[in-house]
């Protein structure tokens, strides 16, 4: 494994009033602060400023956003599902993204009702999918959440959901080797390219 940590963007993908996301979010950078292959950056899409528009000319928010996005070797998604999917307001952040997305790693944390927020987890694998992520097989997930964590935003089961989290890190880990290491070797095209007369043609 590459001495170098794995550059990891955690995106907090909720913005509603009241929301739990954050006690998940410092839950889970708890399970990764003893692990120096990781280097973390918290992005909180409750306070990032990203335009309502998506233009070909972005602002600073929006470009600073990308680079956030670039700069990172893999993702985690915390996400609760609402109406059996989940937040427009990841959508949005997703959305603003492209090659930023390509051939990294998307682990998923999820919380809801009695489904967990799993129904959020597998719209994202599609629309990760479309956009040449590679999701992770293991999630985490909080079955009534409001009832999974304590007063202390400590879990009440925290021995099943370390589990959980160790599973999926394990393969976070992996894929975003690997795959730091391939996009070095040849950077990732989403299409092969054609030569004049339209024949596909090797990209490299």
């Amino acid at each position: 494994m590459s001495a170098k940590p794995i550059h990891l963007a955690i995106l907090v993908g909720s913005n509603r009033e009241g929301r739990l996301a954050p006690t998940v979010t410092e839950w889970f950078i708890e399970q990764i602060r003893s692990d120096d292959s990781f280097s973390v950056d918290v992005i909180d899409l409750a306070e990032v400023d990203l335009p309502g528009v998506i233009s070909d000319t972005p602002g600073p928010e929006a470009v600073a956003f990308c680079q956030r996005l670039a700069d990172a070797d893999a993702f985690v998604f915390v996400v609760p599902e609402y109406n059996h999917s989940f937040p427009a307001v990841l959508k949005h952040a997703i959305d603003f993204g492209y090659q930023e997305w390509q051939a990294k790693p998307v682990g998923f944390i999820s919380y809801g009702g009695f489904g967990a927020g799993l129904r959020a987890v597998e719209h994202l694998r599609g629309v990760m999918a479309e956009l040449h992520a590679v999701t992770m097989r293991d999630t985490v997930s909080f079955r009534n959440a409001w009832d999974a964590f304590d007063d202390q935003g400590r879990p009440v089961d925290p021995a099943s959901c370390a589990g959980a989290a160790t599973v999926m890190l394990h393969q976070l880990k992996w894929w975003a080797t690997a795959l730091r290491r391939a996009r070095a070797d040849e950077p990732y095209t989403a299409a092969p390219s054609k030569n004049e007369g339209g024949e596909l043609v090797d990209a490299a």
